[in-house]
C-alpha cells in the first residue's frame, strides 16, 4: 500500500486523472438528460480516475514487470491485435447489434459527434474501470497473473450482468448469454494485449470494436 502514496505514483494518477477527465468532457455536455451539471461530473470522473490510475501506476509495472504505457509494441502483437478486434468488432455487428439497439438505445450513437463522445469516453475512462483499475488491484490481492487476468474479465461480466438487470428494457435470455460470451472473450482480448503492449495496445482494440458504429452511420 506504500506504492499509492509515493509522489512520483500520486503525480502521474492526477495527470492521467486530468486527462480522463477532460476526455470525458464531450459526453457529458452531448448528455441532455443530466442532472448535474457538467463542472460536478468533471469533478467526480477526475477523483474517480485519480484513484484508480493510482492503482495501475503503483502495482502494475512493480508485479507484472511490464509497463503501463509504451511505443514499443511488436508488429506481431499489432497484427493480432488488429485482427481479433475487427473479428470481435463484426460479431457484435453482424449478431447483437441490431437486438442491443431496440434493448439499449443509448449506448448507439445518432450521429459522428456522438459517436466520437462515446469514443473517447470508452478509452478514457471504461477501459480505465474495466481493465487497468481492476487488473492492478487483483494483482495487488492475488499476486498470480493468470488469476488475475480471469477475475478482470470476469468482472467486465458482472457490471454487464448489474446494467441488464437495472435496465428498463429486459434482455431477451439467448441475448444475454451471448454477451456475456463476447463479454469474457473481449475482456480477455484487451487484458492480454494490455499486457503485451499496455494502455495503447489495449486501447487500439477497443477502438477498433467501437469503430463498428462509425462504419454503421457511415454506410447505412
Amino acid at each position: 500500500m506504500r506504492r499509492l502514496i509515493q509522489p512520483g505514483v500520486a503525480q502521474s494518477a492526477a495527470i492521467a486523472g486530468l486527462v480522463t477527465a477532460l476526455l470525458c468532457y464531450p459526453r457529458f455536455a452531448l448528455w441532455t438528460h443530466r442532472t448535474h451539471p457538467v463542472w460536478y461530473l468533471e469533478a467526480a470522473v477526475f477523483y474517480a480516475s485519480f484513484v484508480m490510475w493510482a492503482f495501475v501506476f503503483a502495482w502494475h509495472t512493480p508485479l507484472t514487470g511490464r509497463l503501463v504505457f509504451t511505443l514499443r509494441i511488436n508488429r506481431r502483437d499489432w497484427v493480432l491485435a488488429t485482427v481479433a478486434a475487427v473479428l470481435i468488432g463484426f460479431v457484435l455487428h453482424q449478431f447483437l447489434d441490431a437486438s442491443l439497439r431496440r434493448t439499449t438505445p443509448e449506448d448507439y450513437p445518432l450521429n459522428l459527434a456522438q459517436w466520437m463522445a462515446a469514443t473517447l469516453f470508452t478509452l478514457a475512462l471504461n477501459q480505465l474501470f474495466l481493465v487497468f483499475a481492476p487488473f492492478a488491484w487483483l494483482m495487488r490481492l492475488c499476486r498470480r497473473q493468470a488469476i488475475a487476468v480471469v477475475l478482470t474479465a470476469l468482472f467486465g461480466v458482472a457490471v454487464l450482468l448489474l446494467k441488464a438487470h437495472l435496465s428498463p428494457q429486459p434482455f431477451p435470455a439467448a441475448l444475454l448469454v451471448a454477451l456475456v460470451g463476447v463479454r469474457i472473450s473481449l475482456g480477455l482480448l484487451i487484458v492480454g494485449f494490455y499486457l503485451r503492449g499496455g494502455v495503447l495496445l489495449a486501447s487500439w482494440c477497443a477502438l477498433l470494436v467501437q469503430s463498428r458504429h462509425l462504419l454503421r452511420l457511415v454506410f447505412e
